[in-house]
């Protein structure tokens, strides 16, 4: 018997059975998907795009460098999403919108440093063309302003510094003027500096005048780059791709939301589905699996194999009713028509060799509407009728669900054969019908489980203790037996041992006795009366089938390096006092002779 001390905790989600459940529930999340994306494809016919007109400017910077990472394009599509612009715009073409919900409708995109593009959505396609064109303008009519009164700008700010150098220089001309006045006392180191000072600031006022001039011409570049490169134009309208890209989103969106549902569901609902775990809940072994009724088209090319599948399973519950003269029933849990159609068939197999019928106590009534479909000539008989004549066999069909009248089922049969439809329970009603059964007194022979999963490679067989065999069917042999032939066998051994004479040297082989058996138990058959078996009164004779141990021969020593003897008598001669030890009443057997050592002779 192999049993843990422990029962390992179970995980808090076990991935192989989440997998399984998604799996098994696939149909819910493929309709999901395919919903999604037929909502999708539908939603490029009922709310189609509304009309796009798209423009192009190129935008010159007067600080424009080729190092430029594109910071200048990203300051353009940030002004170009403003209200002051979207106001301007749609006073050009006398729209009456708000500017923050004609913000929403455009959006600005740097293709490269220089390129913007504008795309404007409106209700028709002529609003979409004016309001793009308009947006162009104003953008370039903002751009070129903007960089036009920063020309004007610079310019007044180089003016008013030449300003103040020609103030500086009518200072300077004024102290000229007091110092030549002085006449001989005129300092020449003075007049040198104001000299040298005011020619600074005549050539630094010329100077101020050149740049004054070409700021206020301002960057003529700027203005005549500026401009429309791409006139707005009514984007056309991609039917096939807008479609297959709603399509794609709702499809997605629909698996995603369709493979959360199964996921949660199975973790919330708790539904075993393995056949190991459906075996340990219930307390019985799995010993054969069906597929579920057949749906679609799959009716037409796999029923002959669903058909041939539970034929071979009714033969095989047909060898455990026979081994036991005692009625058997099969009970459902969510496979009614499956289980219907099997005690049907093993009431025709059983109906083959003797008279069988079948007591239908489905709710339904499934095995009689079976019956009368086929036209089989099996009786079916209610829960109420008379009971079975003696010799016939009769087969029970009930049901395990929820409402089951429990005191009812011992009437189906003494023992039962449970039908279960995998994922169809949870834990808390399989362990119900365990235990319901077990007061009931009705042994579970096996499981036949329905619509298994097909990748599912746990066993479903129970390996502690009784549950080795099928329940219900005699179990092994008791301790007690088995110790009893344990005993026989070991007066056998003694007998046999003590009628074998050993060998001189070898010490006689005695039964050695397990701790459990140092009791004497009176034996199971009875052993021969004392003195029947003769054993010899001494253990130095010869066996049988082993030739007595001749002694050793001692080496032949060199003369020359000892003084020993090197022929055959003085070697005899030495022999002579063992030789004499033999008795003269025992006589060797041929080939040897027969002798006995010292402790024995004693």
């Amino acid at each position: 018997m192999t049993t843990s001390p422990e029962t390992p905790a179970a995980p808090l989600v076990d991935l192989q059975r989440l997998f399984v459940a998604i799996r098994r529930r696939k149909r819910i999340w493929l309709a999901t998907g395919l919903l999604g994306l037929i909502v999708g494809a539908a939603l490029a016919f009922v709310l189609p795009a509304p009309p796009t007109a798209v423009a192009k400017v190129i935008v010159v910077h007067q600080d424009d460098s080729p190092t430029d990472s594109g910071t200048l394009m990203r300051t353009d599509v940030a002004v170009l999403q403003t209200t002051q612009i979207a106001e301007a715009a749609l006073k050009k073409v006398r729209s009456t919108d708000s500017p923050e919900d004609f913000m929403k409708n455009y959006a600005g995109l740097g293709l490269t440093n220089n390129v913007l593009q504008i795309t404007v959505k409106a209700k028709t396609d002529q609003d979409a063309v004016a309001r793009a064109q308009a947006l162009a303008e104003t953008f370039i009519a903002d751009h070129v302003k903007r960089s036009q009164a920063a020309a004007a700008a610079q310019s007044q700010a180089i003016l008013d510094q030449r300003k103040n150098a020609q103030d500086e220089l009518g200072k300077v001309e004024q102290q000229i003027v007091e110092e030549e006045g002085k006449g001989r006392e005129a300092s020449q180191p003075t007049l040198e500096n104001l000299y040298s000072r005011r020619a600074a600031l005549t050539a630094q006022i010329s100077d101020f005048t050149s740049r004054a001039q070409q700021a206020g011409i301002g960057s003529p570049q700027v203005a005549a780059g500026t401009q429309v490169v791409d006139a707005a134009r009514v984007l056309p309208r991609a039917v096939l791709k807008t479609t297959a890209t709603n399509a794609g989103i709702g499809f997605a969106l629909g698996l995603a939301l369709g493979l959360a549902f199964v996921a949660v569901g199975a973790v919330s609902r708790d539904r075993p589905v393995l056949r190991r775990e459906i075996s340990t809940h219930l307390g019985a072994s799995v010993i054969a699996q069906l597929p579920s009724k057949l749906r679609g088209p799959a009716r037409l090319w796999r029923r002959s194999r669903a058909v041939s599948e539970r034929k071979r399973v009714a033969t095989t519950l047909v060898r455990l009713v026979k081994q036991d003269p005692r009625e058997v029933s099969l009970l459902e849990l969510g496979a009614a028509d499956v289980a219907a159609a099997l005690v049907l068939d093993i009431a025709e197999e059983l109906a083959a060799e003797g008279a069988a019928s079948v007591v239908d106590d489905l709710p339904g009534e499934n095995v009689r509407k079976l019956a009368q479909e086929t036209g089989s000539d099996v009786p079916v008989v209610g829960a109420g009728d008379p009971p079975a004549k003696p010799g016939e066999h009769r087969v029970g069909a009930g049901t395990v669900s929820p409402g089951t009248a429990w005191t009812d089922l011992e009437h189906l049969g003494q023992e039962t054969v449970l039908v279960v439809k995998a994922g169809h329970a949870n834990t808390l009603w399989l362990h119900t019908v365990a235990r319901q059964l077990a007061d009931q007194e009705i042994p579970v022979i096996g499981i036949v489980l329905v619509d298994p999963d097909p990748r599912d490679k746990s066993d479903g067989t129970l390996w502690d203790g009784l549950h080795t065999a099928l329940r219900g069917r005699p179990a092994p042999p008791a301790p007690a037996e088995r110790e009893d032939h344990l005993d026989e066998l070991v007066a056998r051994v003694a007998e046999r041992v003590a009628t074998e004479q050993p060998t001189r040297r070898f010490t006689p082989v005695r039964p050695v006795l397990p701790p459990a058996l140092t009791t004497p138990r009176p034996p199971a058959s009875p052993l021969p009366p004392p003195g029947g078996v003769s054993v010899p009164d001494h253990l130095n004779a010869p066996t049988k089938k082993f030739a007595p141990v001749k002694p050793p021969k001692r080496p032949t020593p060199f003369k020359r390096d000892h003084a020993e003897p090197s022929h055959k008598g003085e070697l005899d001669a030495g022999l002579g006092p063992e030789k004499s030890t033999v008795p003269t009443g025992a006589s060797p057997r041929t080939g040897g002779s027969a002798t006995q050592t010292p402790e024995k002779s004693a």
